[in-house]
Order: structure tokens, then C-alpha cells, then sequence
């Protein structure tokens, strides 16, 4: 392994992924309008569920799911194009994938905005997307369905893909380097998702919320909640 490539993955990878599209976009569609901080109402309580984050997701409740949907696709382009490049310019070599993770490490703390950004799923789809395509659907679908039939628990549904990508990325390649890259991008989701992974554990806790309260209040879960719905997986 080049050291001096590398160290290029890593920096190139980070600062990519550290352009905060969630905030240039919300700039231009509505400059009065603030995309963080943002206290959702918990149905049938006084409690409130406060998301700090920056990404696709707050900009959605802000300013609607087009805005967000765009959002989401540049969060994982920014991340899937230098990982691309990588494994297109050194085949054979790793240098990829520590593209793909420090493309997450940036879009989770960047340093155009202070350190403060988005909780990662966009930019490890992103990743992954480009690492294995095959393993990042059948993860992403495989988890959503796992933790909402299975588990019950709108969490599990929303970060248990990615903990699907361990033991694919490990069972199908066998390579050490698969096998890190996985664990760290599951290392960076989880750090970045404390702040939520509290609140919604302490209110899943109480009983003051349940699987379908979680998933309205955010537009991902009330995706999943339609496509349950039409597959008669959940009531209307």
C-alpha cells in the first residue's frame, strides 16, 4: 500500500463528503427557514423529540420530502463518486474504502459547518452503494423489513442494515479490509445517532411512544409506514 495514496483517499474522501448540501440547498429554497435544532411533537404526550442533525432527513420536515429526496441523493453521491474513483483508478487496492469511510466521517462532522452535521445513512449507502450494490440492497431492504416485522422497533428497521453489512460484506469477500470497513462505518452511524438513540430509548422506554408514533416523525419512517401499508403489513 502507497502511503501517500492513502493519505489522498482519506483527504479527498473527507472533504467531499463534508459539503453540507442539506444547508447550501435550504439556502436557496428558503433562507429564512432553519434545518436544525428542529422538536417534533410525541402524539398523545407533552414530550417532544429534538433532532439536532443537518441532513436529508430535518431538511425533509423543513421543507418538504422533493427538497429532502435531492438532498439524500447528493449526500450519496458526494460519497459514492470519490469511492468510485478510487476503486476505478487502484484496482485491487483499499484505497477505496477508506474513501467511502472518511467520505462518512465528513458528511457526519464537518468541518465547513463546525463539526456539526448529519447521523451518516445517506453517505454509508453511499459508500456501499459503490463497494458492494448487490449487498447494499439486499442490506438496506433486509433490515427495514427485519426490524419492523420481526422486532417491531422502527430503530432496529433504520440501523440494522447497515449491521447487515458485516456479515455480507464478510461472508462474500473474506477480506479483512471489507470486514474493517464494515464495523467502521456502523462505529461512525452509532456515535453520530447518540443524541437520538437516547431520546428514543428513554420514550420507547416509558411507553410514550410506539413503533408507529417513531416512524412519523420523520419522512423515512412515513415511507416505510405507506409501504407497509400497501404490502398489508400494517393497518391503515
Amino acid at each position: 500500500m502507497d502511503l501517500s495514496v492513502a493519505v489522498l483517499a482519506l483527504i479527498t474522501g473527507y472533504l467531499i463528503g463534508a459539503i453540507p448540501f442539506s444547508r447550501l440547498i435550504s439556502l436557496l429554497v428558503a433562507k429564512e427557514d432553519v434545518i436544525e435544532d428542529i422538536e417534533i411533537p410525541v402524539p398523545g404526550t407533552e414530550e417532544t423529540f429534538r433532532i439536532t442533525a443537518t441532513g436529508a432527513s430535518t431538511a425533509s420536515m423543513r421543507l418538504g420530502g422533493p427538497v429532502g429526496c435531492l438532498i439524500g441523493l447528493l449526500d450519496i453521491l458526494k460519497v459514492a463518486l470519490p469511492t468510485l474513483a478510487f476503486k476505478l483508478l487502484f484496482p485491487g487496492q483499499p484505497y477505496f474504502l477508506m474513501a467511502a469511510v472518511a467520505g462518512m466521517v465528513g458528511h457526519n462532522w464537518p468541518v465547513f459547518t463546525r463539526f456539526k452535521g448529519g447521523r451518516g445513512i445517506s453517505a454509508a449507502y453511499g459508500g456501499l452503494l459503490v463497494v458492494d450494490w448487490l449487498g447494499a440492497l439486499i442490506c438496506a431492504f433486509g433490515g427495514m423489513f427485519g426490524g419492523l416485522l420481526i422486532f417491531r422497533d422502527f430503530l432496529m428497521a433504520y440501523i440494522s442494515g447497515l449491521w447487515l453489512a458485516i456479515p455480507w460484506l464478510w461472508f462474500t469477500t473474506y477480506d479483512p479490509a471489507y470486514l474493517l470497513y464494515a464495523v467502521a462505518i456502523n462505529i461512525l452511524f452509532i456515535l453520530a445517532m447518540i443524541p437520538d438513540l437516547r431520546q428514543y430509548l428513554r420514550l420507547r422506554k416509558s411507553g410514550k411512544i410506539d413503533m408507529r408514533d417513531a416512524m412519523a416523525t420523520s419522512p423515512m419512517g412515513r415511507g416505510m409506514m405507506k409501504m407497509m401499508q400497501k404490502l398489508r403489513l400494517m393497518k391503515e
